[in-house]
């Protein structure tokens, strides 16, 4: 199944000159959602111990991964959105930082943790996540991903985990 035909492009959003790819339709058809899901389950049975969904369209896709091959569930927050006592790990952005969270005692020594979001841009949160997991004492298994902008390099910035994406855009999409 062709994934991109879901998968809505979206001229100057959130600001002039940004190409934003909006998840929306796939969400809508229920058909494309499971296929997702589906291959995303087949790839990675049997390779982890839990899957980490980043805060928030990750949460989106990693929920149903991670009841299909009946996991954890490890949700990695944006700062300030988790009770009590956290891990975190603050990042540089392209213009500032920001930080993501989790709760400490999810992850056990030598766990091995997917983890799962909507999109791979230019890699600075699937790294910040990767970085959260070890801290914890966890092992990453890997990185899927729904959609990849190949030309910002994120990929490049998660070696030596195994990524997954199931649909890649170049620049010129």
């Amino acid at each position: 199944m062709d994934l991109k035909q879901y998968i809505a492009r979206i001229e100057n959003f959130p600001k002039l000159g940004i190409v934003f790819r909006d998840i929306t339709p796939l969400l809508t058809h229920p058909k494309a959602f499971t296929h997702a899901i589906g291959v995303i389950v087949r790839k990675w049975a049997g390779s982890a111990d839990a899957v980490a969904a980043l805060d928030a369209r990750g949460f989106l896709f990693g929920s149903p991964v991670a009841l299909a091959l009946n996991l954890p569930l490890i949700m990695i927050r944006k700062k300030g959105k988790l009770p009590g006592k956290v891990l975190s790990h603050t990042y540089a952005l392209e213009y500032g930082e920001d930080t993501i969270e989790m709760k400490p005692d999810v992850v056990a020594k030598g766990m091995r943790v997917l983890i799962v979001d909507d999109l791979l841009a230019t890699g600075g949160t699937a790294v910040a996540a990767c970085s959260l997991i070890q801290k914890a004492g966890g092992i990453v298994a890997g990185c899927a991903f729904v959609a990849e902008l190949d030309h910002l390099y994120g990929r490049a910035k998660l070696s030596p985990h195994p990524v997954q994406s199931l649909v890649v855009y170049s620049g010129e999409e």
